[in-house]
């Protein structure tokens, strides 16, 4: 039987708390300039164009929103499932689900290039537009994970347990099918018009939560010197392979079906075969750090037991993921429209047709510096909370986090 887990505040010496702070709100403040500048001196300052309209910035957002959505996975099965070992991660969860949602937005709004004009689409809706959806799906999602939390935390509050975390779970996996359904209703772009967009996300965003959310979980636990057993860690490794295993099979489902239509053929062979930067980061990025090398590491029975080793494999996970995100988002809008579908394009000068050239982009450092000033307000938010609020339990070793466990 699970013994009665304690709650504290995180004890880090005040110093190094407060050096891990101004760290990462000088990287958030830095973030912030970048998009200072380039609102002010317009977008052309960065890589940018008229065929790339989502660049960098959208990646580390659509990325930290995905993220957002699988870190809550945790707490959900803890609490929709009621798995025992898993109920005292529920905390740190949440936590970290609306710090990296946060992040995410913030990246967002300061990528529209008038921030200004999100009070339009907050305030006049329409609804046969998926962004419009997204709005109140993603301020869903702060209020109804922050009453979540808020039940696990208080015990008054335990009445609305359940209820809360079953509808958190219900609202997570609509949020991410928004996300995913944005690129899935763009039919204009070959490499993005495919249903199995949403589903994809979702499985997507099961691997690059827990990823983050182990990480975040062992160094608090390092940093502070809080035990962390063996049996925790077992759980969470196992089901990132789950879901890393489940991510290549939604992958290679997602190009299967595209090499079945014959008017996808060309949008196949530019990402897999001649796509440049894109075919490359879609083998070595995509494929073999986000897929393979993780795998290998995760059920290789001498590898998967090492912290260190497991730390890599979710590094892996985290920066494969980035590129997974890259390769769809950019990639997807680099390969030229088939603004004809089935006739040939004798001249244009607007880089349609699929005989035409793929556009060309290149990452600005204002760009680069806005994604990572958005990752650093997402840990500031996290360090805070877990310093402020008994977020982490004081243990989580194996007689003590294991129900199953020998007294």
């Amino acid at each position: 039987m699970m013994k009665k887990i304690y709650f504290r505040e995180w004890g880090l010496e005040s110093r190094s708390y407060w050096m891990l702070l101004v760290v990462l709100a000088a990287i958030a403040a830095i973030g912030g300039l970048a998009a200072l500048y380039m609102e002010h001196n317009g977008h052309w300052v960065t890589g940018m164009n008229n065929q790339i309209v989502w660049g960098t910035p959208h990646v580390f957002a659509i990325f930290l929103i995905v993220a957002a959505s699988g870190a809550l996975n945790v707490a959900s099965i803890g609490s929709v499932f009621n798995k025992t070992i898993y109920k005292p991660l529920a905390p740190l969860s949440a936590l970290l689900a609306i710090a990296l949602l946060l992040g995410g937005l913030l990246v967002l709004v300061l990528d529209l290039g008038r921030p200004d004009r999100l009070i339009v689409a907050m305030t006049t809706y329409n609804f046969k537009s998926i962004f419009a959806w997204n709005i109140i799906l993603y301020n869903g999602f702060f209020v109804i994970v922050g009453f979540y939390l808020w039940t696990v935390m208080d015990r008054k509050m335990k009445c609305y347990y359940k209820p809360a975390g079953v509808t958190a779970f219900v609202w997570r996996l609509v949020l991410t099918t928004g996300t995913g359904s944005i690129f899935g209703f763009l039919v204009a772009r070959q490499g993005f018009d495919a249903a199995i967009m949403a589903p994809w996300f979702i499985v997507m965003s099961f691997g690059f939560g827990l990823a983050i959310y182990m990480l975040v979980l062992m160094d608090a636990f390092k940093r502070d010197q809080r035990p962390l057993g063996d049996a925790i860690m077992r759980k969470l490794k196992g089901l990132l392979a789950v879901f890393v295993a489940a991510n290549l099979m939604f992958m290679v489902t997602f190009h299967l079906t595209n090499l079945y239509g014959t008017e996808n053929h060309a949008f196949e062979v530019f990402i897999m075969l001649n796509g440049g930067i894109y075919t490359a980061l879609f083998w070595i990025g995509q494929v073999l750090i986000g897929g393979l090398l993780p795998l290998a590491i995760l059920f290789h029975p001498t590898l998967s037991i090492s912290r260190g080793w497991l730390t890599a494999a979710a590094v892996m996970v985290v920066v494969g993921g980035w590129l997974t995100i890259y390769v769809i988002v950019i990639g997807g809008q680099a390969f030229p429209m088939a603004m004809f579908p089935g006739k040939t394009i004798i001249e244009s000068g607007f880089y349609d047709g699929v005989d035409g050239m793929a556009a060309s982009y290149i990452p600005s450092i204002p760009e680069v510096l806005l994604g990572l000033g958005g990752v650093a307000v997402a840990l500031v938010v996290t360090v805070i909370g877990i310093r402020m609020l008994k977020i982490l339990p004081i243990s989580l070793a194996d007689e003590v986090a294991d129900p199953h466990a020998s007294a």
